[in-house]
């Protein structure tokens, strides 16, 4: 079993708490970061005891990143993994919405990635290796009606992986996105009853996605932005 150290952003979220406990599963520890001070129910014994759970941090912030990466660092002695599940999303047309929401979802999809990259660079770099990855949007490849502001913040993150990716090819650090199309969750359900959930993406087969991402056997892909579409 590893002893890797790997920190999920946005960990309390559906899809976070897949990934926080694939990982464990897998043999990391695990360290949980949300803006949230409540974490779901049996959470904690899924990623285990050794796992560290923090809430209230907000992601918006370089500083409070950068103390909550700090305290982790120091808690388990290392950190080998990112992975920026945090964010967020909104369906609304330009006419019938408002600009403030753009705003809102580049903090939260694009912001929080980035802070949480930034942060996490001199541990990465002073170990002389790591692993980054995002979450990119299927979306933001062509974006539909009232997904302007979504894919528009999903894209930055898009370009933030990529160049990033150029930034650390000397430094053994890679730097990937997954792209899902939609992510079967209890929200989506609810917001598309009539659709058919077979075809979407799992948050398994996601969080299995990103864990080889972050494998020694993916050591060779960084800049990559990988669809993982489902059948949609």
């Amino acid at each position: 079993m590893s002893e890797k150290v790997c920190i999920v952003t946005g960990g309390f979220g559906f899809l976070g708490s897949h990934v926080a406990t694939e990982a464990a599963a897998r043999g990391y520890k695990v360290a949980v970061l949300d803006l949230s001070t409540n974490a779901p129910e049996g959470l904690s014994d899924k990623v285990g005891a050794s796992a560290l759970l923090k809430g209230g941090v907000d992601l918006t912030d370089l500083n409070s990143v950068t103390q909550a990466l700090t305290e982790i660092h120091t808690h388990f002695g290392r950190i080998d993994a990112l992975f920026n599940i945090a964010g967020g999303f909104r369906w609304e047309t330009l006419e019938g919405g408002s600009t403030d929401t753009w705003g809102l979802l580049q903090r939260m999809n694009l912001q929080t990635a980035l802070n949480s990259c930034k942060a996490v660079l001199p541990f990465m770099k002073a170990a002389g290796k790591g692993r980054i990855v995002n979450i990119g949007a299927a979306a933001a490849l062509k974006a539909g009606m009232g997904m302007g502001s979504y894919a528009a913040s999903k894209a930055g993150v898009h370009k933030l992986t990529e160049s990033l990716a150029e930034e650390l090819k000397g430094d053994n650090i890679t730097v990937n996105a997954v792209l899902p199309s939609i992510i079967d969750t209890p929200t989506n359900r609810a917001d598309m009853p009539d659709a058919d959930f077979s075809a979407w993406v799992s948050a398994d087969d996601l969080a299995a996605t990103i864990l080889f991402l972050a494998s020694d056997e993916a050591r060779a892909i960084t800049g990559a932005l990988l669809p993982v579409t489902g059948r949609v």
